[in-house]
C-alpha cells in the first residue's frame, strides 16, 4: 500500500478539494489556496469567523456588520445572547430571524443562559444537547481540535508502526499485555478503565477537554465573561449619561427658577413703582380738589356777603322814599 493511500485525506470546506488534515486550518477547516495567507478571525459585535482578504484592512469587523454600523451606527447588546450586534431594537439579527423561525428562546444547556432556539429536531442539537449558537461554534471547534490531536496520535503510531515493523514479535507480545491487563482490570468503573488506557472511548474527549485551555468550558467561559464585560460597560455608560441628562435637567431647573424669581422681582418693583406714581398722582388730584373747594367756599362766601348787603341796601332804600308821604 502507498503512502498517499495509507494517509486519509479531509474535504476543504470551500473548494471540497482533498487534504491530508493538518494542512487545512482549524475551525474552518480551509486549504492553503482558500485561506491564503490571510487569516481568519471573529468579528468584534456578530463574533462570526471571516477571514481577512487585505494587507492593508486588517479590521477585525465582518462586511456585514461594517455596513450595518455606516447605516445604524455601533450595536447594542442583544437581550438574548449578550452579543453587541443588536443593530435594530434590542436583538440581535441572529436571535431576531431564530425567534421568529422557531419561537421564543429556552435555556441554553452549557452557558444557562436563555439564548438557545429549540428546533425540535434532534440531528440539530451537539453531542445531544440544547445549545446556543456561540456554545455550539466553541464545542464544534473544541472537537475539531479534539480529532485534529487524535489523527496527529494516529499518525505518529502508523510512523512508529513502520519504524518496527521488525519487531513483530515483541509488539505482538506487548499487545498480549496490553490484552491482559485490560481483562484484569474488566470489573473496574469506566473512569478507572480509562486513567489505565486513556485512547478507549469518549473519556479521552473527555481528557483532552480538561487539559486543553482552550477547550469548549474555557472559550465559552471567556465569551461570557467578555460579552458580560461589554455589557456592564454599556449599563455604566447608559448610567453615566442618565446622571449626565438629570444634572443637566437640574441645572436647567436651577436657572429656570432664577429667572422666575428675578422676573417675580422686577414685576413687583415695577408695581410698587407703578402704585407709587398712581398714589402720588391721586394725592395731587387730592390737594388740586381741595383748593378748588377752597377757592368756591371762599367765593361763595363773598357772593353771599355782597347779596346780602345788596339786600340791605335795597330796603333802605325803600323805606326812605315812603316815610314823606305818611307825613
Amino acid at each position: 500500500m502507498s503512502t498517499a493511500a495509507a494517509t486519509p485525506l479531509f474535504a476543504c470546506s470551500r473548494c471540497f478539494s482533498r487534504h491530508p488534515f493538518e494542512e487545512l486550518s482549524p475551525g474552518e477547516q480551509l486549504c492553503k489556496e482558500c485561506r491564503g495567507s490571510f487569516p481568519v478571525v471573529k468579528c468584534t459585535y456578530c463574533r462570526s469567523e471571516f477571514q481577512q482578504t487585505s494587507k492593508s484592512n486588517t479590521s477585525s469587523i465582518c462586511k456585514k456588520c461594517e455596513a450595518n454600523v455606516k447605516a445604524y451606527g455601533k450595536p447594542t447588546a442583544c437581550e438574548y445572547c449578550n452579543i453587541i450586534a443588536a443593530f435594530i431594537g434590542n436583538k440581535c439579527q441572529r436571535c431576531a430571524n431564530s425567534e421568529r423561525k422557531y419561537g421564543a428562546a429556552v435555556t441554553c444547556e452549557q452557558c444557562k443562559q436563555r439564548c438557545a432556539f429549540d428546533r425540535h429536531d434532534d440531528s440539530k442539537k451537539v453531542d445531544g444537547k440544547l445549545l446556543c449558537w456561540l456554545c455550539t461554534q466553541s464545542l464544534k471547534r473544541a472537537l475539531a481540535r479534539t480529532k485534529q490531536h487524535i489523527s496527529a496520535v494516529d499518525k505518529h503510531k502508523h510512523r512508529a508502526h513502520k519504524s518496527k515493523g521488525g519487531h513483530k514479535e515483541k509488539r505482538k507480545s506487548d499487545m498480549l499485555k496490553l490484552n491482559a491487563s485490560d481483562s484484569s482490570h474488566g470489573d473496574q468503573p469506566l473512569e478507572k478503565k480509562s486513567k489505565l488506557n486513556p485512547l478507549q472511548g469518549k473519556s479521552f474527549y473527555l481528557l483532552l477537554g480538561e487539559l486543553d485551555p482552550n477547550s469548549s468550558d474555557h472559550v465559552v467561559a471567556m465569551t461570557q465573561l467578555k460579552e458580560t464585560i461589554a455589557s456592564l460597560q454599556k449599563k455604566v455608560q447608559q448610567k453615566d449619561n442618565e446622571l449626565l441628562a438629570k444634572d443637566k435637567l437640574i441645572t436647567e431647573l436651577k436657572a429656570q427658577h432664577l429667572n422666575n424669581t428675578t422676573d417675580l422681582r422686577n414685576e413687583m418693583k415695577n408695581k410698587d413703582r407703578l402704585n407709587e406714581t398712581k398714589f402720588n398722582m391721586m394725592n395731587s388730584k387730592i390737594q388740586n380738589l381741595l383748593k378748588e373747594v377752597a377757592t368756591l367756599s371762599k367765593s361763595a362766601k363773598k357772593n353771599n356777603k355782597n347779596t346780602k348787603v345788596a339786600l340791605a341796601n335795597t330796603e333802605n332804600s325803600g323805606s326812605g322814599t315812603d316815610s314823606p308821604s305818611t307825613n
